[in-house]
């Protein structure tokens, strides 16, 4: 559009939680229902395919990551996201922070990081609007949330080790603790480039 400048390092940089309504800031990666595995790409500054599920497994919920976070594999943080339809890659949805599963991952190479999904529901959604906690969350739901990542990540020849549950005070925290990384990497790296030498001009 003329006039008008899109930045995709928004989905990136914008902050957690919108600073009018104080709700969490969550970015669609893959939507509900898909096969596809979509990532935002940073470098490109694009949604980008990251892998196909074999025929007959999708993403139970929409899945995406909160801006201005990292996790312990150095990733904005993974969320699950409670919808009544499902969205889009790049959709930014206003969501309500209701729980967490704890859970660590561990590559093919054998290095295990810590990988927790954080669970939330969409500010505007309907058929989720009574769920606050995780006392709200079904435990069959909650075990089939489980049960496809341990799924999926099989099929990436990697293991998913979910080992805790909690609610949205714990799911903050850990929140909280991502952006606090995030902040840190930011800092780091606009202190590196004012230590970086300057190159000098030909005379």
């Amino acid at each position: 559009m003329p006039g008008k400048t899109f930045t995709p390092n928004n989905l990136v940089n914008l902050g957690v939680y919108d600073s009018e309504s104080d709700e969490l800031n969550v970015i669609i990666e893959t939507p509900k229902g898909s096969r596809n595995k979509f990532n935002y790409d940073e470098r490109h500054q694009l949604f980008k395919l990251g892998g196909v599920l074999p025929l007959g497994a999708v993403f139970p919920f929409d899945f995406g990551f909160i801006p201005s976070t990292l996790g312990g594999d150095g990733d904005p943080l993974d969320i699950l996201l409670l919808m009544d339809e499902p969205a889009f890659p790049g959709c930014l949805v206003p969501a309500r922070l209701v729980a967490v599963i704890e859970a660590e991952q561990t590559e093919r190479d054998g290095e295990t990081t810590r990988n927790d999904r954080l669970i939330a529901v969409a500010a505007d959604s309907h058929t989720h609007k009574r769920v606050r906690t995780l006392a709200d969350l079904s435990p069959v739901l909650l075990d089939e949330i489980e049960h496809f990542f341990i799924s999926y990540n099989e099929i990436k020849g990697k293991k998913f080790n979910p080992f805790d549950r909690f609610g949205p005070v714990k799911a903050a925290r850990l929140i909280e603790a991502g952006a606090q990384l995030f902040r840190q990497k930011q800092g780091s790296a606009k202190g590196s480039k004012r230590s970086s030498p300057s190159k000098k001009k030909k005379s």
